[in-house]
């Protein structure tokens, strides 16, 4: 086991030990997990009730901030929990070094669970090198939303399924405003954001990716995705449709939306909870627009795990069968938070029509033309350098070829 070699020193020098916090007593389970003071509390009657109906006791070390950190440090000095709540971008770090279950042998003989319960892009995102490390709690993946009051109000036909970039552009100019004639626009059609998650259904949806498919090169200066991502920035800097830093700071793309500041934002289900309580407009949900390869966004995952060197190992199983069974995956997309990661849930009438969205069959339907988001272990080294070689394109000062030509070697060497 080597997780230490995707960490740097400073990162580790600044993470206190928690091990004296997780030292379980022999006959407990640890389970560990980040999550808001809302998830943690549809967690723990989960967790109280597999309890009583198992007699086995489950101790939850929650932990809200710096969990891979915290993680990480767990493994590294023989604490780590048994059963741990993982996100498929990260897993690569633990899968890579050995330190996870597989979890295929444990599924093929269930009784309570079988992979056919689940969306296979979902499983497929909590794979890694062909073998499954954790069952899915969620699917994450982005769609559009947009005001229907501000589409209304300047008389543009809301966003259909099968719309275009080309749509997407139209219709994006057709929201941006300046209402009062001074010069100055007052309402946007989109909102950039800087963060990978949100630029990559652009050169997917293109054809192009980040990397070939062993992890050997760095694709993103292939001209797919150099077409998807320029599209990306010209956005703001091109067509104007979206606000630069130098308009709204540091204010988030979902402030903005909630402020009616733009009619469209690029989001996922983690926005709802929030929408549904808080906005005091109509909106919706529409799929992401289609490219030269069609509409793809991301088919993410987060789930659970089983730490390979725990001595509870038949336990752990049972308490994963638990909370990946119909009705813990009920409980745990009750407040809207969530995409269920079971089909049978995911197509219930609670999901489809327990509230806004209307479009919430949105979120299943983009599901098979979706793809999990591919990550090396050492991806936050990675995205680390991709995200300062493109903070040039954003201010327009750079084409994304410019950059992507600079960021190459430097990536290609992370990947060697």
């Amino acid at each position: 086991m080597n997780l230490l070699k995707y960490f740097t020193i400073s990162t580790i020098a600044s993470i206190t030990l928690i091990s004296s916090c997780v030292q379980s007593k022999s006959n407990v389970l640890t389970f560990s997990s980040w999550g808001s003071i809302d998830e943690i509390n549809i967690l723990k009657p989960i967790i109280e009730s597999f309890t009583k109906k198992t007699g086995k006791q489950v101790e939850l070390i929650h932990i809200p901030d710096n969990y891979f950190q915290k993680l990480h440090m767990m493994f590294a000095s023989d604490t780590a929990p048994d059963v741990i709540f993982m996100n498929n971008l990260t897993m690569p770090v633990y899968a890579d070094s050995d330190v996870f279950e597989d979890l295929e042998p444990w599924i093929n003989k269930s009784q309570n669970i079988k992979r056919e319960d689940f969306f296979p892009q979902v499983m497929k995102a909590m794979e890694w090198k062909n073998k499954l490390y954790g069952i899915p709690r969620d699917i994450s993946n982005l769609l559009i939303y947009y005001n229907k009051d501000m589409f209304d109000k300047y008389k543009v036909a809301y966003p259909k399924d099968n719309w275009t970039f080309d749509d997407f552009l139209k219709t994006a100019q057709s929201i941006t405003k300046d209402n009062n004639g001074d010069g100055k626009t007052d309402t946007y059609g989109f909102a950039l954001d800087k963060r990978p998650l949100f630029w990559l259904p652009f050169i997917w949806s293109q054809g192009g990716d980040l990397f070939n498919n062993d992890f050997t090169k760095f694709t993103l200066n292939s001209s797919e995705s150099i077409e998807g991502l320029q599209f990306y920035s010209d956005l703001r800097n091109k067509y104007k449709v979206a606000p630069d830093e130098k308009e709204v700071g540091n204010t988030k793309a979902g402030q903005l939306f909630s402020q009616e500041t733009i009619g469209m934002q690029l989001s996922g289900r983690w926005s709802v909870p929030t929408y549904r309580t808080g906005l005091k407009f109509k909106w919706d949900v529409v799929p992401f627009p289609k490219g030269k390869k069609g509409s793809i966004v991301d088919v993410d995952a987060s789930g659970w795990c089983m730490s390979k060197m725990s001595d509870k190992k038949e336990d752990a199983w049972k308490l994963i069968e638990y909370l990946a069974g119909q009705d813990s995956i009920k409980n745990f997309s009750s407040n809207g938070l969530i995409v269920p990661s079971r089909k049978d849930v995911a197509n219930s009438k609670e999901f489809l029509e327990g509230g806004l969205p209307n479009n919430s069959k949105a979120f299943l339907t983009i599901i098979d033309n979706g793809q999990p988001t591919r990550t090396p272990p050492n991806w936050n080294e990675i995205a680390t350098e991709i995200e300062l070689g493109l903070e040039n394109i954003w201010t327009g000062e750079k084409t994304v070829k410019e950059s992507t030509e600079k960021i190459d070697q430097r990536v290609n060497a992370l990947l060697k």
